[in-house]
């Protein structure tokens, strides 16, 4: 029985604790310190990470040998894919950054050759300059030790620590890479929510040498009939399975169906609803095959019914407004098919409308007027009283804005001008860089021979 159902059934204070309660104060239960063996005290938090996720927040303290001690968990589920940060460290205030690193994630900083593996620390909420100060803290604990038995070994770390100290300083830029299959850390984006120059986020596919680390490794199940083979059979039913919804994580349904967009391709339409909490999330996967080429579509909106216009956004398709110096990367929001009016929206609410940086120790004067502003220009952009370019970037290829006179291979908009071109929208065709078929997981794929041994 864990501490917090012996609280309950003692019949002790311990309250629910919920992050979206503004007035909530740390739980506090009766724990054992185990550095002296005495009763000492753990105080638990449910809080939000700005543009992450809600964590609990653990902080121990023994008033009998004062010893003391803090962690974080993950209140969600692992996610669906790892993540790898890669942060450029160059001035000062970025060592104040906000970082959550989980119990899974390991830390590198190529340029010492230093790195603390995976599942060796417990999860943190610190800052950049935190995080240094607790991997100078675990060399210099036995440092005395070392001295009195390996005085060659003591002095080689000791230089090592005053090269580490000297990174607080940043006297030269370094590179910090937070590598976590569970994809639970985060580093926080100061600049938020225009693009951060100096932090590369690349989500990947873990490996069952991860997903075994992790505690989630699969079974491949056997079925000699193989349901759902016939691609007719799928495209008439709606395919339902279970999943857990992605805000409580409640036990919840996904429905599935293929569908056909008319003068595109195949797409997966993907709709979930959680009976608990009423959360509903759908989103649409592409179903043919990564295009040769990558599609840029730019649009100029010059008119209040631009906000009509059909189109689909696939999961690997970036949203840019240049006139407001605004990136959305290829990972958020997922898949839609929508309007563009229903677009803007949709970045408005995941911007603005959930006050991520309205809430705890991150809730600035500053912030606040920042991301007012962000959402008041969208709005103005939705009723037509801003001119601005709108550009889906898809290096896969497998997005578009609809022509009702398109022909099958070719991207198009719902033109107002038909017959004539549209003069406000502009498609290129472009060569992915080797990055970007890096992040499309092409560069590994082998289409010829893969038979071979």
């Amino acid at each position: 029985m864990s501490v917090i159902e012996e609280e309950r059934v003692r019949g002790g204070v311990f309250k629910d604790i919920n992050a979206e309660d503004e007035d909530q104060q740390p739980t506090v239960i009766e724990s054992l310190c185990m550095n002296c063996y005495e009763n000492g005290s753990t105080r638990l938090l449910l809080t939000k990470i700005p543009f992450f996720k809600e964590i609990i927040i653990s902080s121990f303290t023994c008033p009998h040998c004062n010893w003391t001690n803090t962690e974080i968990q993950s209140a969600g589920r692992i996610q669906e894919q790892g993540v790898l940060y890669t942060l450029q460290v160059k001035t000062k205030e970025d060592m104040n950054r906000e970082v959550v690193k989980s119990d899974s994630a390991s830390t590198r900083i190529p340029q010492l050759d230093f790195e603390i593996p995976a599942f060796t620390q417990n999860g943190s909420l610190s800052t950049i300059e935190g995080l240094l100060d607790r991997a100078v803290a675990g060399l210099e604990q036995d440092q005395p030790i070392r001295k009195a038995t390996d005085p060659v070994v003591a002095e080689k770390i000791e230089e090592f620590i005053q090269r580490f100290k000297k990174l607080k300083e940043v006297e030269e830029e370094f590179t910090l890479i937070i590598d976590d299959s569970s994809g639970n850390s985060f580093i926080e984006n100061p600049f938020a929510p225009e693009k951060d120059m100096a932090l590369t986020v690349t989500h990947y596919k873990r490996t069952p040498e991860h997903n075994a680390a992790l505690g989630i490794e699969v079974e491949e199940e056997e079925n000699d009939e193989k349901p759902g083979s016939d691609l007719d059979t799928m495209r008439n039913e709606v395919l339902v399975f279970n999943t857990n919804c992605p805000e409580c994580n409640a036990p919840a349904n996904t429905n599935m169906k293929l569908v056909q967009i008319q003068h595109f391709k195949e797409v997966i339409i993907m709709a979930t609803n959680c009976d608990s909490c009423r959360h509903r999330t759908n989103e649409v996967k592409s179903g043919g095959a990564t295009e040769e080429l990558g599609t840029r579509i730019t649009l100029h909106l010059t008119d209040p019914s631009d906000m009509s216009r059909d189109l689909l956004k696939s999961e690997t398709c970036s949203v840019l407004i240049p006139e407001l110096e605004f990136e959305l990367g290829m990972a958020a929001l997922g898949g839609k098919f929508t309007t563009l009016e229903g677009l803007l929206k949709d970045i408005k609410d995941l911007i603005v409308s959930k006050k991520p940086f309205m809430c705890g120790d991150s809730s600035t004067a500053d912030r606040a007027e920042k991301l007012e502003l962000f959402g008041q220009k969208i709005d103005k952009i939705i009723a037509g009283e801003m001119d601005v370019h709108i550009i889906l970037d898809d290096p896969a290829g497998n997005s578009y804005l609809q022509n009702q006179n398109q022909n099958q291979n070719e991207l198009y908009c719902q033109n107002v001008y038909a017959p004539d071109p549209d003069p406000e929208m502009k498609i290129e065709k472009y060569t992915r860089t080797f990055e970007q078929n890096e992040d499309l997981g092409l560069n590994d794929m082998k289409t010829e021979g893969y038979a071979e041994k």
